[in-house]
């Protein structure tokens, strides 16, 4: 008994290592490394993970920032008329995320096939991008700016992990 603790410990020790190594290189591979590490290690998933987990765990934080800006679409809504056109483009564009992007790209890597996943991830990305040019568009700045940068950040780092599966 007084052996096995140890052995244990020591055991744990080198997963955690090993994981923790295997975090440090997938991020260095994508396009925003302290994004890549401060979402990965803020996730306990991330912990013995393979990559696939890790894609899937970039793509759920993809999910919620989502999430995030069509609560934040809803309350501007209320505060500025002159921000409804593009605030309902966005919707849609935001929506189209939750309903196809996101879940494409968790079906595409619990089932391998991970070129699925890199194309929900692209897309995230080219409809957060059209959310803030839909403000442009209508002559305005848009409230979203930071949140859709976040989003593609996001997004673009998501894909970057799924790519190393292809």
């Amino acid at each position: 008994m007084k052996i096995f603790f140890p052995m244990m410990m020591l055991i744990s020790m080198f997963t955690n290592k090993d994981n923790t190594t295997l975090i440090h290189n997938t991020c260095k591979n994508t396009p925003n490394y302290q994004l890549c590490i401060s979402t990965l290690q803020s996730d306990p998933r991330s912990s013995g993970a393979d990559i696939t987990v890790l894609g899937l765990v970039m793509v759920d934080a993809v999910k919620k920032k989502t999430v995030e800006i069509m609560e934040s679409i809803k309350e501007l809504e209320k505060t500025n008329p002159k921000w409804k056109i593009p605030l309902n483009e966005c919707s849609m564009f935001y929506y189209a995320v939750i309903k196809a992007d996101v879940p494409a790209a968790i079906d595409g890597l619990k089932k391998g096939v991970p070129k699925f996943a890199e194309m929900g991830m692209e897309d995230t990305a080219v409809e957060a991008e059209i959310c803030e040019y839909s403000f442009k568009e209508n002559g305005l700045n848009s409230p979203l700016s930071k949140k859709n940068r976040d989003l593609m950040d996001l997004s673009n780092v998501a894909k970057s992990i799924i790519r190393m599966l292809l």
